[in-house]
Parts: structure tokens; C-alpha cells; sequence
């Protein structure tokens, strides 16, 4: 495992604009979405599906809240060059989900679903030093030891 020093950021400027500015698109997008949430989402009196399906969602009663805090949580994380890699990691179900939602439901939201999980993707890669750890294999004496010796259980 690479010591916290020695993990990069590829393509570091890059990476940095392309982080706060996913960032400023996660923050208002969730107190956007939060407000929603509260308010009521805002159709025209005869709503499309992807409006219907809005108010479905809506008459759940939890599910807009939540996700507008998480992405509130995770854009304000993104703002931090140490809490970015986690950040990164929270906001990928969020854009792949979106990038599912506007490929086959939402076309006309493709402006906003396509970049949004380009910078998801784009972020992984760069900061991908940082999540080699999770792949790695464990080495046969941290593991014992962290297991609690040779006949733990």
C-alpha cells in the first residue's frame, strides 16, 4: 500500500477544476433537491411522464430528501482535497444512476446526465491511487496480525 504521501492525483489541475466544479453541481443541485423535497416538485397541470414519475417519487415521501442530503454531503466533501477521494466514491451511484435515468427515461436531460457522470468517471481515474488499496491483497502477516495472531479464529 502506498503511503498517504506517495498517492498522486493524475492530471492535477485538471482534476481540481473538474472536482469543484462537480462539486458546486453537487452542492446546489442537492439543496435544490432538498427543496423539492420540502416544497413540492414543480410540474405543469398536465406533467410528461418524466413528470409524473417526479411526482411518484415525491408522494414517497423520504426518497427526494435523502438523496438531495447525500448529494449535498458529498459535493460539500468534494470541496476538500482530503475528503475528495471519499466524496468521489459517494457521488458514483448518484451519476451512474442518472446516467441510467436520463439514457432511458429522460432524454431531454441527457445535457445534464452525460456530464455529470463524465466528471464521476473522469474524478475515479484521477484519484484511482487512492483506491488501489481496496483491491490490493492483503499481505499474509498483516492480515495475522490484524486477525489477532496464528490461531485466532
Amino acid at each position: 500500500m502506498l503511503p498517504l504521501k506517495q498517492r498522486s492525483v493524475r492530471y492535477p489541475r485538471l482534476a481540481l477544476v473538474v472536482r469543484l466544479l462537480f462539486a458546486f453541481f453537487l452542492f446546489g443541485t442537492g439543496i435544490m433537491t432538498m427543496g423539492f423535497a420540502i416544497n413540492g416538485y414543480p410540474v405543469s397541470d398536465s406533467p410528461d411522464d418524466v413528470g409524473q414519475f417526479m411526482l411518484a417519487l415525491q408522494k414517497t415521501g423520504y426518497l427526494i430528501f435523502w438523496v438531495g442530503l447525500f448529494k449535498t454531503v458529498a459535493g460539500g466533501l468534494m470541496f476538500f482535497p482530503r475528503t475528495a477521494p471519499l466524496a468521489v466514491l459517494m457521488s458514483l451511484p448518484y451519476a451512474f444512476n442518472i446516467l441510467l435515468y436520463v439514457t432511458f427515461f429522460a432524454h431531454k436531460y441527457l445535457v445534464i446526465g452525460l456530464p455529470d457522470f463524465a466528471a464521476c468517471a473522469f474524478l475515479l481515474y484521477c484519484y484511482f491511487d487512492w483506491y488501489r488499496p481496496i483491491f490490493a491483497r492483503p499481505t499474509s502477516t498483516v492480515t495475522t496480525e490484524l486477525a489477532g495472531g496464528e490461531y485466532a479464529l
